[in-house]
């Protein structure tokens, strides 16, 4: 099955991949395929170029501009049903289609295709869906991970074929764990594909199945009931829709101070340097930065006193 290249002292088996994915998550586990000697990617598909920014400028996916820069022939249809592209994976003669957050499931023509394998950022059956590693952060889970799957017609539901674990710090957001999932996943494509033949796939237990969705910018809206809830969406809504209350102030620099206390909500307790602790119907939390709406950021200390703001008064 696998792909055979002559030429040098030893002939070197390659494996032969079509690609599909779309975000930065995707374009690091192409390059991790470029660059293995063992690999070969003939053909890239990825989301067509979308506007991006104020201006809406047309900007390609990350994946696409890597596999134009190393040469490789890239689709970027609506849908997999467009005309030709059933033809175009198929004329490729992959040995395996690989998958990373590519925005689409795959048709059964094409998983019939070749073994199509998945890297998704939860370990399945948790969190299956858009947004799984958001939601191991809100969750405050203990740790997180990737699995390689194979893909049937459901959404995250094929059988497992390996998974990699990770330990969330604390203080771990976002952007900093999308990277260690990440460079795992890239790890993970590499062994998966490389001991393919000798994984047993194991079926996931459906009982145990979480589904997570998109995530929506109102998701980022807060009160001050729970200081750990509070604290959780600030980790996981990094970069954006951020943290914010219903008049639209934003909150960054944050740290839980502690979750069983009772105060009462958005109460100044005290000031740490910049920054000012502020109570919640369960808990506290420091907040370094504020930035009301239409407003430049500023710290936290800053905003209450140019606003005659004191301890035991609401910061908002």
């Amino acid at each position: 099955m696998e792909h055979t290249l002559k030429g040098s002292k030893e002939d070197k088996m390659k494996y032969k991949i079509v690609y599909m994915g779309t975000p930065q998550y995707a374009r690091e586990i192409l390059a991790t395929l470029i660059e293995a000697d063992d690999m070969d990617v003939s053909l890239v598909l990825t989301q067509p170029d979308r506007p991006v920014g104020r201006k809406k400028m047309l900007t390609p996916p990350s994946v696409k501009v890597l596999a134009e820069e190393n040469h490789i022939e890239v689709l970027q249809p609506d849908r997999l049903s467009d005309e030709g592209i059933f033809e175009a994976i198929k004329d490729a003669n992959p040995d395996y289609i690989v998958v990373a957050a590519f925005g689409q499931i795959l048709p059964k023509n094409i998983l019939d295709i070749a073994p199509c394998i998945n890297l998704h950022a939860s370990i399945l059956p948790q969190y299956r869906g858009a947004s799984p590693v958001q939601q191991s952060l809100l969750n405050g889970d203990e740790k997180t991970g990737v699995t390689s799957m194979l893909m049937e017609e459901g959404l995250d539901t094929g059988d497992i074929l390996e998974i990699v674990e990770f330990v969330i710090p604390k203080d771990m957001r976002l952007h900093a764990l999308m990277q260690q999932l990440t460079d795992d996943a890239c790890t993970l494509t590499l062994s998966t594909i490389r001991h393919f033949k000798s994984i047993l796939p194991q079926m996931q237990n459906e009982a145990n199945a979480t589904l997570c969705k998109k995530i929506k910018k109102s998701d980022g809206q807060i009160d001050f009931e729970d200081a750990e809830i509070i604290y959780n969406k600030y980790r996981a809504f990094e970069g954006w829709p951020g943290i914010f209350t219903k008049n639209g102030t934003k909150f960054d620099g944050m740290t839980l101070l502690e979750k069983k206390e009772k105060y009462t909500p958005y109460e100044i307790l005290s000031f740490i340097d910049d920054a000012v602790v502020v109570g919640c119907s369960g808990g506290s939390i420091k907040i370094d930065t504020l930035q009301p709406a239409s407003k430049k950021a500023m710290a936290a200390k800053a905003f209450c006193m140019g606003r005659g703001l004191k301890v035991g008064n609401t910061i908002i």
